[in-house]
């Protein structure tokens, strides 16, 4: 009887483990996320239902300087343009006190929307799964186990060709410099090798969140693009301010896998924003 290959990022019954613990932030992070923890309180008092880290912090992999610190919050109602503000400027102060970390970024999001049927398979895997609980209730008790399937590739990663065109005008809108592109490079970097995995996550059957074992996974499936996507690997870790590469990834990468993409797992279900 053939061995069943056990992937990474599964438990004995193939669910996606949840990544990321509290015991796993390293001892130079801890005293940012302790801010963090302890001031997200009197930032949005009573509205604030729970909140999250998730990253590379709560993995235990996140590097001095080079790092940031990625919270999410759920608020008990919509978020509004001051609590948007607020968490920006709680980011910023953040920021500044601890030299550790380079940024600190927040997403806002309502508890209604991330219990949603439509952000069953998007933020509420995102939360189940590649979130650390902070503070309050864990959302993750009131959502199901994920499998590595179709579903949630759609869901999680069905509209990459939503982004180009907005991707065109950041290229085109951005200065003209080293500086000015490289966080434009880190940042789609990162972006096409997840949707790159996700697209084929359900045949390699695990789950992992470092973008080098991403990239592997994907040449498996596609030898023919497994040079750029271990490239944009690279770049997601080191980026670079190469105008060629951007254009590579609006003009041929980013296309070619979001015609991919459609013709395998269908396309995103649309979200009202």
């Amino acid at each position: 009887m053939a061995e069943t290959l056990h992937r990474p990022g599964l438990d004995a019954q193939g669910f996606i483990e949840r990544e990321g613990s509290l015991a796993r932030v390293p001892s130079a992070f801890r005293p940012v996320v302790a801010a963090a923890r302890d001031r997200l309180p009197d930032t949005f008092g009573a509205r604030l239902h729970s909140a999250y880290l998730y990253g590379s912090i709560p993995r235990g992999t996140a590097r001095v300087e080079r790092s940031d610190l990625d919270l999410l919050v759920a608020l008990r109602e919509e978020p509004t343009d001051a609590d948007r503000e607020a968490a920006r400027t709680l980011g910023e102060t953040v920021d500044t006190e601890f030299p550790q970390v380079d940024g600190v970024g927040t997403l806002l999001y309502d508890r209604a929307r991330l219990l949603s049927e439509l952000e069953r398979y998007d933020l509420g895997w995102f939360v189940a799964c590649l979130c650390t609980p902070l503070l309050g209730e864990d959302l993750a008790e009131h959502l199901p186990r994920y499998r590595p399937d179709s579903l949630l590739a759609r869901e999680t990663n069905g509209d990459l060709a939503l982004f180009l065109p907005r991707w065109r005008e950041r290229i085109s809108g951005a200065e003209d410099s080293e500086e000015a592109r490289r966080p434009l490079v880190r940042f789609m970097s990162r972006h096409l090798v997840r949707t790159a995995f996700t697209l084929v996550m359900p045949r390699w059957n695990g789950w992992t969140s470092d973008l080098r074992e991403m990239a592997e996974a994907f040449a498996a499936y596609y030898p023919r693009r497994a040079a750029q996507l271990r490239a944009a690997a690279v770049r997601g870790y080191h980026p670079c301010g190469d105008p060629v590469v951007l254009r590579s990834y609006v003009d041929d990468l980013g296309p070619w896998l979001a015609e991919e993409y459609a013709r395998v797992h269908g396309v995103k279900a649309p979200r009202p924003d």
